[in-house]
């Protein structure tokens, strides 16, 4: 990927937020009638282009969790280790926030997730067959059905 200049990146990370080149242009530094008539040009720019592209996808990968981060959540809530914050009455009519820890309709719950994922209790299982299928004519007898 092409380094891009100081102006070039600004431009870039102010389109990225914005969604609007001109409006990024101006933001980056660059003058009002370059913004306005030409700042399409600095989309077409390979390197920005190309930079553009790969921190949206950064961006994407960053905000959506994985396999991976669904999972270790759904473990740490099933062994308890997560705690989440509930309002009570405190007796004199005023609530106080506490932080508990899941229940065990909650705990169950993500145990039950956790199965559904590795199909612990589903008598469905998915199987994969690697070779070719034959079929066997063994019917024996006239084939004539008249």
């Amino acid at each position: 990927m092409k380094k891009l200049n100081p102006k070039q990146q600004a431009f870039a990370d102010h389109y990225i937020e914005l969604g609007n080149a001109e409006e990024a242009a101006l933001k980056a530094g660059y003058s009002k009638a370059y913004a306005r008539g030409k700042s399409y040009t600095l989309l077409a720019n390979v390197g920005i282009k190309a930079y553009i592209e790969k921190r949206m996808a950064e961006l994407k990968s960053e905000r959506v969790a994985d396999q991976q981060e669904v999972m270790e959540f759904l473990t740490a809530v099933m062994r308890g280790e997560v705690e989440e914050p509930i309002a009570i009455l405190d007796g004199e009519g005023y609530q106080k926030v506490v932080n508990v820890k899941p229940s065990a309709q909650t705990r169950r719950s993500a145990a039950v997730d956790i199965g559904k994922r590795y199909a612990m209790w589903t008598d469905k299982q998915q199987t994969e067959v690697t070779g070719a299928v034959q079929f066997i004519d063994d019917i024996s007898g006239d084939t004539d059905a008249t």
